[in-house]
């Protein structure tokens, strides 16, 4: 409550701090997030067999969802499968005989373990997802050091062979063994590729046919998972690789060539719906996991959602506004109008605003947050005692967008200058 005063104080309003209940409010910029994302892709250069889902449609986990021929692949496993053969066959006693050109044998095994190695590095080099791109260099990686460990063991027993240190025997026992692992390693290699042309829905989730569209102003994969503002932590899944989307073409169809690492398709799990806010540094310290927030989409006019804090980084990263914000992920829930209607579900990606009630104070001593200003880094406000104005330092609690609760200085029914603080004066009297 409030009375404004006569003429000669114009533009001030006197009232008095009451009893009440003070929220104070963070606002931070978001987007939606979907519960996870996966971005399948072509394991080889191709034609697009079948495709076995429609854009939109629902699909579970382990579902085909698309088949890929590749004559290439599938002429690579023929080759790898009878290179592993011939090396079983020479293990068990044909092959490699007592005239054998030992080091020319080790030459040959060595280059084709090179060009089995490099044939796989190529196709993981094509793999955008780092994540998914990684693992598989470093399977890669690890295959060749264990080849390479076999080859040098081949090597010293040739050369123990030369010196007449040893018989021929352990020179070819150690070439067929290093002979074996190259096989096996380039039918293992092969044989992946070509399993993997069936594609399969790795996430249960609503398909999106085709793969990314070059555009920067559209939200990625990870930012659609929360990587990254606009958009949602990317827990991306792929067969043959995957691509963070820029956004999604429907230009992969039936029949459609693909290379290597094209993606074809894309499955979206939006099970649960989440936010990721950007908190100013300035704020951060006050959001904490269970903190409750009311979200407006701009997509969505006059709706609010609601919505719970889950983590807050730990790092921070880049804000849009140029100074340093901490990512805030929040679950999600349903929405209504002011009329009480339901409000409709979100898509990832979409803007939104979440209004973060990080403190709560009931009951409180409040006042309006026009009547503090601060002198020499103190609170204070004009009080009103004997008819003139006193200013009195307070100590200020939660911080309300209308009210502020105070701790110390005030109490409920204490006379106050609520408007037109910057018009008075110790002494000025007021009514």
């Amino acid at each position: 409550m409030g009375a404004s005063c006569g003429s000669d104080n114009a533009g001030i309003e006197v009232g008095q701090a009451s009893l009440a209940d003070v929220v104070e409010v963070v606002d931070a910029p978001a987007s939606v997030t979907a519960k996870a994302a996966a971005t399948l892709t072509s394991p080889a250069d191709g034609t697009v067999a079948q495709l076995l889902v429609e854009p939109g449609a629902n699909v579970t986990a382990g579902q085909v969802l698309a088949v890929i021929d590749s004559p290439t692949a599938q002429a690579r496993l023929t080759q790898a499968k009878q290179a592993l053969d011939a090396a079983k066959r020479s293990s068990s006693g044909g092959g490699l005989g007592r005239g054998v050109d030992l080091s020319g044998v080790q030459r040959a095994t060595d280059t084709a373990a090179r060009q089995a190695f490099a044939t796989a590095r190529d196709a993981a080099s094509k793999i955008v997802d780092p994540t998914i791109r990684d693992a598989l260099l470093a399977h890669i990686t690890a295959a060749e050091k264990e080849y390479a460990a076999a080859s040098t063991a081949a090597a010293q027993a040739i050369q123990s062979v030369r010196r007449g240190l040893s018989a021929v025997g352990s020179a070819l026992g150690a070439l067929g063994t290093a002979q074996r692992l190259q096989a096996q390693q380039a039918y293992d290699l092969a044989k992946s590729t070509v399993d993997e042309l069936t594609l399969r829905a790795p996430i249960a989730g609503v398909v999106q046919i085709g793969g990314t569209a070059s555009s920067t102003s559209t939200p990625s994969l990870s930012d659609l998972l929360g990587g990254s503002l606009p958009g949602v932590d990317s827990t991306a899944v792929a067969g043959g690789g995957a691509q963070p989307p820029a956004g999604v073409s429907d230009a992969i169809s039936a029949g459609a060539q693909v290379g290597a690492g094209t993606p074809v398709l894309t499955v979206v799990d939006v099970a649960e719906l989440g936010l990721v806010a950007e908190v100013d540094e300035t704020d951060v310290l006050l959001v904490e996991p269970g903190v409750t927030a009311s979200v407006e989409l701009d997509a969505a006019t006059g709706a609010r959602y609601d919505a719970t804090v889950r983590s807050v980084d730990l790092l921070p990263t880049p804000s849009a506004r140029g100074g340093v914000a901490y990512r805030v992920r929040l679950s999600l829930s349903g929405g209504e109008y002011g009329d009480g209607r339901a409000a409709p579900t979100p898509r990832p990606g979409m803007s939104a605003v979440a209004h973060l009630s990080v403190r709560e104070a009931s009951e409180a001593v409040a006042v309006p947050a026009a009547a503090v200003f601060t002198v020499d880094g103190q609170d204070s406000v004009w009080a009103v005692r004997g008819g003139r104005a006193e200013r009195v330092a307070v100590t200020v609690g939660v911080a309300g967008q209308d009210l502020v609760q105070i701790l110390s200085g005030l109490g409920a029914g204490d006379r106050i200058v609520i408007r037109g603080t910057d018009r008075v004066q110790a002494g000025t009297e007021l009514p």
